[in-house]
């Protein structure tokens, strides 16, 4: 009943605020319900790219289903339909990366840059399983394709500027493109001071500097067949993190790939594409420039996977059949030195990721059924084997003091399947499915040893023991559209068992000067989550158009206890004006009162809050050139504000003037 109302009400919201979709393509109309994030693409008419040269996490942002979870001014963690990324599966160009940060400040999204993505495809739960298991969601960050148009050579520059934190990028890239072969390689940098909260205060450690090159090279052996290889190093130093007690000294990555294409429209198979690829990431945590710390510490580590997929796409009759035949093989290490401010005492060192290797083989099915020109019905599945093992025999024994039976070798069979009904005429795109998934715990949460979780300050001790979790998901959405109006609405609801959450155990004393105890994760019998968006979109004029977005979310577990990290109630409203060389939109964007905030996972309350923002484009055309400029100002009013997603309520940006300039050279 309560949901019933909640639904009425958005309903009839929806009629006066003209909603705008989460459109996950940056198009005109926003209540397209497709899931394509456009990102390489310097094109005017996306408005809402508020600023071209945007970090991947503000892009992603744009999603109603995706929530970036802040810990500074850098590397923010996706989250999807209000579950973190240990219940995600986020994947570059379909290849697997995990990161080398037990605190989760080096998300996969942090490695790559908009200077080497084409566009990034969401997927809400078990649709996401194409490249690997889940249960919120799926995000694959896609690498540009293959350029063999015979265009010659083209050189892009790209510069930015913010007034807030004195934020400076600037990029370079050059493509030579033949009808047999092709090169590209592009360059982006960007370094920010401390930014400032509204009311003039600074945020202090929220400085950084990355800079991420790649080179992707092809050559075509056939008129159906391609070699292409692709490889990006992404660097970044002297990374603050407000919201946390360390900062990183070093986020460094390596990932290549090598594949071949097969694409024939004339045949069975359709498309297949095979490839291989490894990665490497060294991650290292330090506390050198904090002023006063309790003992000195430092935390490296390190992640390397080597993987594989093979990719087919068949036709046949009304049936459009996709497969991914994938595996992987990643190692997972991280240590802790804490240095003894005593001379006379030892300095102390462990294991926190106890060099765990993992080994995974799957294969996922997708048939889409063409029941008729309106009306399609798809069924996907996925198998996975999965295991685990331990292969520090010290970071073995430290968790066989919790677990003294435990072996060294865990392993899992996985499975998720979901099948979906859609319906699409001229005035109609609706769709209802329903899934079912499973994951295996993360390293964390099976073999992290005294992690310490600063939002609710305790440790937190992994459990080998925990079984795989699992999901029963129900979604829906509609589109409908009366001539200039569009009125759009999506919802979904999980059922998760076996929930994995820390609980406290106070039999154990915490390793971390000042934590409120020890967490050992453990499993909710289950856990609910719902999410429901009403949007929609008004064309005035020919120029001229009207969106908004509002949403509804909520996360309770068996134990009656809110969950943490659940969205409260948001909108988002804008008006904005387009013309072939000029655009412009006006934005109010906020959150409601956090009532159902989750005090017994260490969450606060977070007050409401609402920013207007403004901003403008233009292209200009010359002989040789084409010149993008994309400016505005966030934050108009100056709000001091966080969010309930900014890790210990460490305040959002203030008043930031922008201006970011993309040159084309022809």
């Amino acid at each position: 009943m309560k949901h019933l109302i909640i639904f009425s009400f958005y309903l009839i919201g929806g009629q006066v605020l003209f909603a705008q979709q989460d459109s996950l393509f940056v198009a005109r109309d926003t209540t397209n319900l497709e899931r394509i994030i456009v990102v390489a693409e310097r094109k005017l008419s996306n408005y809402r790219q508020e600023k071209t040269l945007s970090s991947i996490d503000v892009f992603l942002e744009k999603s109603n289903k995706v929530t970036m979870i802040k810990r500074g001014n850098y590397a923010w963690e996706p989250a999807m339909n209000n579950m973190t990324s240990d219940r995600l599966n986020v994947t570059i160009d379909g290849m697997q990366i995990f990161g080398a940060c037990t605190d989760k400040m080096d998300p996969i999204t942090s490695y790559v840059d908009v200077s080497n993505l084409e566009q990034a495809t969401i997927n809400s739960g078990q649709e996401g399983t194409e490249n690997g298991h889940c249960i919120g969601g799926g995000i694959d960050l896609q690498i540009s394709q293959s350029k063999f148009n015979g265009s010659g050579l083209k050189t892009n520059a790209d510069l930015g500027y913010e007034t807030n934190g004195n934020y400076r990028i600037a990029g370079l890239d050059f493509e030579y493109s033949g009808s047999k072969f092709y090169i590209a390689t592009d360059g982006i940098f960007r370094k920010s001071d401390n930014y400032i909260a509204g009311g003039n205060e600074e945020v202090r450690y929220s400085q950084f500097q990355k800079y991420n090159i790649s080179l992707q090279g092809g050559y075509k052996l056939s008129n159906n067949h391609t070699l292409e290889t692709n490889i990006i190093y992404d660097k970044a130093t002297d990374v603050g993190y407000p919201a946390l007690p360390m900062d990183v000294s070093l986020a460094e990555a390596f990932i290549a790939s090598a594949s071949h294409r097969y694409k024939n429209e004339s045949t069975f198979i359709k498309s297949l594409e095979t490839k291989l690829y490894l990665n490497t990431i060294t991650h290292i945590m330090d506390d050198s420039k904090r002023p006063d710390v309790p003992i000195r510490m430092d935390m490296p580590g390190w992640s390397d996977t080597y993987g594989f997929y093979t990719k087919a796409r068949v036709k046949a009759n009304n049936h459009n059949i996709s497969a991914n035949l994938n595996g992987y093989y990643n190692r997972s290490l991280a240590e802790m030195t804490m240095f003894s401010n005593n001379p006379n005492e030892p300095d102390m060192f462990m294991y926190t990721w106890p060099d765990v290797r993992t080994l995974y083989s799957g294969i996922y099915v997708k048939d889409r059924i063409a029941i008729s020109e309106r009306e399609t019905v798809s069924a996907n599945i996925r198998f996975g084997y999965h295991k685990n093992r331990i292969a520090n025999e010290v970071g073995l024994n430290s968790l066989r003091i919790f677990y003294p039976d435990l072996q060294d070798t865990q392993t899992r069979f996985l499975k998720s399947v979901s099948a979906d009904y859609g319906f699409k005429n001229q005035n109609i795109d609706a769709s209802i499915g329903l899934g079912y998934g499973e994951r295996a715990p993360s390293v964390s949460e099976g073999y992290g040893f005294f992690l310490f979780n600063s939002f609710d300050r305790y440790d937190y001790i992994g459990n080998p023991n925990l079984k795989n979790e699992k999901a029963l998901e129900f979604n829906a959405r509609t589109n409908h559209k009366f001539n200039t109006f569009s009125l759009g609405l999506e919802t979904s609801f999980f059922h998760i068992s076996d929930y994995i959450i820390g609980e406290i155990n106070p039999s154990i004393s915490p390793m971390t000067i000042g934590a409120n105890g020890v967490r050992v994760y453990d499993a909710l019998n289950y856990a609910n989550i719902f999410n429901i968006y009403l949007n929609s979109n008004i064309a005035l004029t020919k120029t001229i158009g009207f969106n908004s977005s509002i949403g509804y979310n909520h996360g309770s577990g068996s134990n009656k206890k809110n969950l943490p990290l659940i969205k409260p109630f948001s909108y988002l409203a804008e008006v904005n004006y387009n013309k072939p060389k000029f655009n412009a939109a006006l934005q109010l964007e906020g959150n409601g009162n956090q009532s159902k905030y989750s005090p017994f996972y260490g969450e606060n309350e977070t007050p409401a809050y609402a920013i207007l923002n403004v901003n403008f484009g233009n292209i200009v055309y010359f002989k040789t050139t084409n010149v993008i400029f994309k400016y505005g100002i966030e934050n108009i009013l100056d709000t001091n504000y966080s969010t309930f997603a900014d890790w210990n309520n460490i305040p959002r940006q203030g008043r930031n003037f922008y201006i970011n300039t993309s040159i084309k050279f022809l």
